[in-house]
């Protein structure tokens, strides 16, 4: 079904999310046992996995598909981490093998995952099967798009192949596709009983237009593709163990124009448009939390609309519009202060604002270059000013060295165009 990516190169989880940090000397790390709560996804499949789109070559290109999308929604629920191991090309066998050598904890090559693999990243994924295993054990959600390589050459030919040909063949590759699905389940399951999995089923690409005649056995084929991995999923989900179905062909259905990229006469290239992508992270969101949320910046018209600022999952809504310097960005303190719960004193002798939450206090002062934190200097990019906002001066202050500062887990989203802030 996919035509490979071959220059995709150097794409780490959630690369397209910009970490706004500093490091803080003399602050120690909070004990294990004081350490947040991290939600932690673990995407495994294929190219829609990646967030392959046709045409991206270039390298600097970075991918913004339905795991970096579910990363987002994470943070709206407190710190959330992704790991993407999206395989492009990869067929249910493969993710056998793969998983295989992630539960074994060795090391494997990419010939051993999968004959023919030409993902420039096959290589680093094969080597860091110990390391994955690792951040597997660990989970709390994966998520799962495999299958479509498996059937693509039989969608490719459907016009072509009598019904009983169709169906002869269809019912192999189901077949198959449940065998190794399964087993892939089961050697996550080996590394993590507990563990929440989401396998999402596979879309039908084609819309009616494009399909013809054969568009209604293409969406009857992709219903028992459906069908096959529910089947699957209720063979091991158990209480405390759920494994749950994305349905996400029903989402695809009717508007496979809009959703789907389909590249060339005959070519198997069909892959998400950004909307697709969208739409396969809303299903999966709504699996995880029950909602798809979506920021103002992100849904604004307007190029000069501000961004969004997300403290512990609510979104800022203040007269004191957020402030971009430097590609920095800064709120007004008494925004601050209302937003993270701290507490804060004005000192106007030093022009310095005096911020503490728990356990650390940190001062940041109007022009200065660095801040302190717990009584340590910290650089920071552009320092706090005043903002003339009607009559007064509003103090304005750098919100990812702030945040930090106060052990704050910080995350840009250049997409939404959106901060999120976490405790």
């Amino acid at each position: 079904m996919l035509k490979l990516w071959r220059t995709l190169s150097g794409m780490a989880a959630g690369a397209v999310l910009l970490l706004a940090s500093i490091a803080v000397p003399g602050v120690k790390p909070a004990a294990a046992a004081d350490a947040p709560d991290v939600f932690r996804i673990v995407a495994l499949g294929d190219s829609i996995t990646a967030g392959y789109e046709p045409g991206m070559t270039d390298p600097s290109v970075k991918a913004y598909g339905y795991p970096e999308r579910l990363l987002e929604q994470g943070w709206y629920h407190g710190r959330s981490e992704l790991g993407n191991y999206g395989i492009l090309g990869l067929t249910t066998s493969g993710l056998r093998n793969y998983t295989e050598a992630i539960k074994n904890g060795t090391a494997t090559s990419a010939e051993a995952i999968q004959q023919g693999l030409r993902d420039p990243r096959i290589g680093d994924f094969a080597a860091k099967t110990p390391d994955i295993k690792l951040e597997l054990a660990d989970a709390d959600l994966v998520t799962i798009t495999i299958g479509g390589n498996d059937v693509s050459s039989l969608f490719l030919q459907a016009k072509e192949l009598s019904d009983a040909d169709f169906n002869t063949q269809l019912a192999a590759k189901l077949a198959d596709y449940s065998s190794n699905v399964k087993s892939a389940l089961e050697n996550i399951r080996a590394v993590n009983p507990q563990v929440t999995v989401l396998l999402a089923d596979q879309y039908q690409p084609a819309p009616k237009i494009a399909a013809g005649a054969a568009y209604s056995r293409l969406m009857d084929a992709a219903a028992q593709l459906t069908k096959a991995a529910d089947t699957v999923a209720q063979s091991l989900n158990q209480p405390g163990a759920p494994v749950k179905v994305a349905h996400v062909a029903a989402a695809f259905a009717g508007v496979e124009g809009s959703l789907t990229h389909i590249i060339g006469a005959g070519a198997a290239d069909f892959h998400p448009t950004q909307l697709g992508y969208e739409e396969i992270a809303r299903v999966f969101a709504d699996l995880v939390w029950g909602e798809y949320r979506v920021p103002a910046a992100a849904v604004s018209t307007s190029g000069a609309a501000p961004m969004s600022i997300v403290v512990k999952g609510v979104e800022l809504n203040t007269p004191n519009k957020p402030i971009i310097r430097n590609n920095q960005n800064f709120l007004a303190l008494k925004d601050i202060l209302n937003a993270v719960g701290a507490t804060g004193k004005w000192d106007n002798k030093t022009s310095s604002a005096i911020i503490v939450y728990g356990g650390r206090t940190v001062v940041i002062t109007i022009g200065a270059k660095t801040i302190k934190v717990n009584g340590a200097d910290v650089a920071i990019a552009t320092p706090a000013f005043l903002q003339r906002v009607g009559k007064e001066d509003k103090t304005y202050l750098p919100l990812a060295a702030l945040a930090t500062g106060l052990g704050f887990d910080v995350n840009y989203s250049s997409k939404l165009r959106t901060a999120f802030i976490n405790p």
